[in-house]
């Protein structure tokens, strides 16, 4: 039986609420939510007052949303369907990691408690998804690495990619070609004089130096260590699937 249009609304809702939040403080302002849903802010605000209602946001006027620990409850349920979908296409049906999200998106609202349970045991519990985002655990546990933007890193620092924003695929599939995933080392070089890209230099084989644009910047967080680290059940599978996201894992690590 489908799933009435009003309850995947409110799905939809709160697993946006929460995504935007969460490598952020604060609430959530309705015109973030607003571009992420791709809908009318007006809309954003109704929808706003009813989740109110409902006991799932905390909801002031120009004062942006953020969820109510119920409302947290529902929204890392989507989350974790949501990102169990995504690393499932990539690691068992051969997508590339710019391929998954409108999939995910639909399938997330259909597929049963069963199948996700199905899906984590069949990938042995990862926790996290092909762009680093974590997956929480069926009790709602988040294994959130300390990540910090790119943007950040001084000159001279090496730091590991632990997140990718996966907004734009063609952004997603230009990293892929020039080598740069989960748990890729950088050293930032610095910026180029007069405002212009910020240099950083890979590892390899072969040992290489890119230059990076705003966007690119903006879309890699990094940690100090490689947050495969974490000493979390199934996080060195992404060693065995990383390459089905199109990333050329170097030869020291085949």
């Amino acid at each position: 039986m489908a799933k009435p249009e009003t309850s995947t609304a409110v799905e939809d809702y709160l697993k946006a609420i929460f995504t935007l939040g969460e490598w952020a403080e604060g609430p959530v302002a309705n015109a973030s939510v607003a571009q992420e849903l791709q809908v009318s802010t007006s809309s954003v605000s109704e929808m706003s007052r009813r989740l109110a209602g409902l006991g799932l946001v905390d909801h002031k006027r120009y004062g942006g949303v953020q969820l109510t620990q119920r409302g947290l409850a529902e929204a890392l349920t989507m989350v974790r369907r949501h990102r169990l979908v995504e690393t499932y296409l990539v690691c068992a049906l051969g997508y590339s990691w710019d391929e998954v999200h409108a999939d995910a998106e639909v399938l997330e609202h259909a597929v049963s408690p069963l199948l996700v349970e199905r899906m984590e045991r069949t990938l042995d519990f990862p926790w996290r998804d092909p762009h680093g985002d974590p997956i929480p655990t069926a009790d709602g546990v988040v294994h959130q690495p300390e990540a910090r933007p790119l943007g950040s890193v001084t000159a001279g620092s090496t730091a590991y990619v632990a997140r990718i924003d996966d907004d734009d695929s063609a952004l997603l599939r230009w990293f892929a070609e020039h080598g740069i995933g989960l748990d890729v080392p950088l050293e930032v070089l610095g910026p180029k004089p007069f405002g212009g890209a910020t240099s950083v230099r890979l590892a390899g084989p072969p040992v290489r130096s890119l230059d990076l644009g705003s966007q690119a910047v903006a879309a890699l967080w990094v940690t100090d260590e490689p947050p495969l680290a974490t000493p979390v059940r199934g996080a060195c599978h992404y060693r065995a699937c990383r390459h089905l996201a199109g990333v050329r894992e170097p030869e020291d690590a085949r």
